[in-house]
C-alpha cells in the first residue's frame, strides 16, 4: 500500500526538545575527501543530501542559528567534500551536491563517488534528509539517490526547500509528484518536511524531528 506522505507535524514537546538541542553549540569538525578520513562512527549521525544549489548549507545555517557555519553559495557545486559538524550527541553531515556542478568533470565524479560510498557504507547513519527544491521538484537524479538509499537500507526523509519561492498551487503540484515518486522507495520516511530557510518556515519542525532520532 502506498504511503500518503503527509506534511510532518511534530508535537510541541518534540519542537521544544529540538529548540534545546539546537540552542547548544554546533562546531565544524572536519571536511573529508576520502573514506579513510571519516571520523569514528562512535555517535549517531544524520546527513543532508540534495542536488547542487538545493539549499543544504542555508538549511544547516537556519537549523543551527549560525549565519555561516555551513558555507552557502549561489554557485552550484561549491561543496566538494563531506563536511562534519558536532551537535551534542550527534554528527550533522553536509554532503556534496549531486547533479549539475560548476567544476571539472573529473572532480565532480570523484566527490560524487565519495558521497555514494558514504551513503552505502556508514554504519552509524541514522537518517538521510533528502532535500528537494520546491521550484523544480523531484528529478531523475534524486530518484537515483533514493534507490541507493533503498539498497543500503538507510531511512531517508524528504525536505522540500525554498517553499516561499513558489505559489501555493505550484507547491501542491510539486508535492503530488513527489509523493508519487516516494511511493516507489521502501526506505522513504512517511512524512515530508516543508521549509524555507529565508523565512524560517518548518525549521522548528525539522529540529524536533532531528532531536527525536535515536
Amino acid at each position: 500500500m502506498q504511503l500518503p506522505f503527509p506534511q510532518a507535524d511534530p508535537d510541541d514537546d518534540a519542537r521544544e526538545r529540538g529548540r534545546k538541542m539546537f540552542a547548544g553549540e554546533t562546531t565544524f569538525l572536519k571536511g573529508v575527501v576520502a573514506m579513510d578520513g571519516l571520523p569514528p562512527d562512535d555517535r549517531p549521525e544524520i546527513c543532508f543530501a540534495g542536488r547542487s544549489n538545493v539549499g543544504k548549507s542555508s538549511l544547516i545555517n537556519a537549523l543551527t542559528g549560525r549565519k555561516a557555519i555551513a558555507r552557502a553559495s549561489n554557485t552550484p557545486g561549491r561543496t566538494q567534500e563531506i563536511n562534519f559538524f558536532t551537535l551534542g550527541p550527534l554528527y550533522l553531515v553536509d554532503l556534496p551536491g549531486y547533479g549539475y556542478a560548476n567544476a571539472p568533470v573529473a572532480v565532480v565524479e570523484k566527490w560524487q563517488a565519495l558521497m555514494k560510498r558514504y551513503l552505502s557504507g556508514r554504519a552509524n547513519l541514522r537518517r538521510a534528509f533528502l532535500l528537494i527544491d520546491a521550484r523544480h521538484g523531484i528529478k531523475a537524479v534524486d530518484d537515483e539517490i533514493m534507490g541507493l538509499l533503498d539498497k543500503a537500507a538507510v531511512p531517508f526523509q524528504t525536505v522540500l526547500t525554498k517553499t516561499d519561492k513558489v505559489k501555493a498551487a505550484d507547491r501542491e503540484a510539486t508535492l503530488a509528484r513527489l509523493r508519487e515518486g516516494l511511493g516507489r522507495h521502501p526506505a522513504a520516511f512517511p512524512e515530508i518536511v516543508l521549509t524555507s530557510s529565508e523565512k524560517g518556515d518548518g525549521i522548528a519542525d525539522l529540529r524536533g524531528i532531528i532531536a527525536d532520532i535515536d
